[in-house]
């Protein structure tokens, strides 16, 4: 019986290889416009990374328009990395508007925790809009699941043991999916949980690498209906495209580069073969 259990977990492994190769196919094929309401430090890289995978960034943020941006989207991205009021109000008006046309919304709540008004915007978001996914680190996460903790700038992390069944539980409590990316990526529907074990800690020195994993999932989402096989497939492919521009690189400034490059032609059996999923 273990044999058997371990076969199929093989069998399933292996056809999830082949499902983040057909994803990042369907977003270079289908071209999706994800709308972004972004912090001003990582849009020009965010950017770059959405036209890099195929998918179309457009980032609108003024309030007299958010709301018709992103009813033209097939995606929306709502970030909170520099976060001011008139940003809360947009985001706001965007999400309610995705919502109501029926278009997933990604939130990746940066720096929750860390001050009193990036909490409550957080929970505020949450509570007013339906979030299809939920993205951010496990300091991030924590903050918002009610599991303590403080938030030292964006790039605390939880206790590693963990991380995994907090993911769970947050997802479970939020009634949504929840990706959250470390050194390990943890995604969790609440029922199913998924690690990532793709990535490179080059991606920790370069600003704005987590937002753009955001956009990614953002893009893979707008052509899944599945938030969960979505998020594992933007993740594992980010993450090989990490590894693989590694490789190449000298320090955080040659890996940006070469990281958009590898993400613009990563693909096929080199990405089905490549990914580190595993089933938990």
């Amino acid at each position: 019986m273990q044999q058997v259990k371990k076969f199929l977990e093989r069998k399933e492994i292996m056809n999830w290889g082949e499902r983040v190769a057909s994803r990042r196919q369907r977003v270079h094929e289908q071209r999706p416009l994800v709308h972004h309401i972004t912090n001003l430090v990582v849009t020009n890289l965010t950017a770059n990374v959405t036209l890099a995978i195929g998918a179309s960034p457009v980032m609108a943020y003024a309030r007299e328009e958010v709301a018709d941006m992103a009813r033209l989207a097939q995606a929306v991205v709502l970030n909170m990395g520099t976060l001011t009021g008139d940003v809360v109000e947009a985001m706001l008006l965007a999400g309610k508007a995705a919502n109501n046309a029926g278009i997933p919304v990604v939130f990746d709540p940066v720096g929750a925790g860390a001050t009193p008004f990036r909490t409550r915007t957080a929970q505020k978001i949450i509570k007013e809009l339906h979030i299809d996914i939920l993205r951010g680190n496990a300091s991030e996460i924590a903050s918002i699941g009610g599991f303590g903790g403080h938030t030292k700038g964006v790039d605390a992390a939880g206790a590693p043991a963990r991380v995994a069944e907090m993911v769970k539980q947050v997802a479970r409590d939020l009634n949504t999916v929840v990706a959250v990316t470390g050194a390990t990526d943890y995604i969790s529907d609440g029922e199913r949980l998924i690690a990532v074990d793709n990535g490179h800690p080059l991606l920790t020195f370069v600003t704005g690498t987590g937002c753009s994993a955001t956009s990614i999932i953002a893009a893979f989402r707008a052509v899944e209906e599945d938030g969960v096989t979505a998020s594992t497939a933007a993740l594992a492919y980010y993450g090989l495209a990490a590894e693989r521009a590694a490789a190449v690189s000298q320090g955080p400034a040659s890996f940006q580069v070469a990281l958009l490059d590898t993400l613009y032609n990563l693909a096929g059996e080199k990405l089905a073969r490549g990914v580190k999923i595993r089933l938990l």
